[in-house]
């Protein structure tokens, strides 16, 4: 069984992928390409949905941070969706949760035109 598993999506104008496992040093190398990949492929607005995340260190939160400054040097929108309560208040330990936008349900901006 592999330790990420990254399944990617077009909905809505939106690149959503789908994250699950860990996001730790052993994988974030192979998370990182799975971003750069959608985002230098043209995804301007790409939603990672963090639920399946069960564990995530300082490499990890890198990577997506990586990913924010990705969008924004392009125009772009880049959201974490349903992360967990240990990533939310891991999140808010770090001050991630001021710098990435993050949602509770992907439906706040996937098809609502946000």
């Amino acid at each position: 069984m592999p330790l990420l598993r990254a399944d990617t999506r077009e909905d809505h104008g939106w690149t959503v992928v789908e994250v699950a496992g860990q996001l730790d040093v052993a994988t974030a190398p192979e998370f990182r390409q799975v971003l750069v990949e959608a985002q230098y492929g043209g995804a301007s607005q790409v939603l990672v949905d963090v639920a399946g995340i069960e564990f995530v260190d300082s490499i990890g939160l890198g990577v997506l941070v990586g990913g924010h400054k990705r969008a924004r040097s392009h125009d772009g929108r880049f959201v974490l969706a349903r992360p967990s309560e240990r990533m939310s208040q891991l999140l808010a330990l770090t001050g991630l949760d001021t710098v990435l936008t993050v949602v509770a349900d992907p439906a706040e901006v996937v098809g609502s035109g946000g």
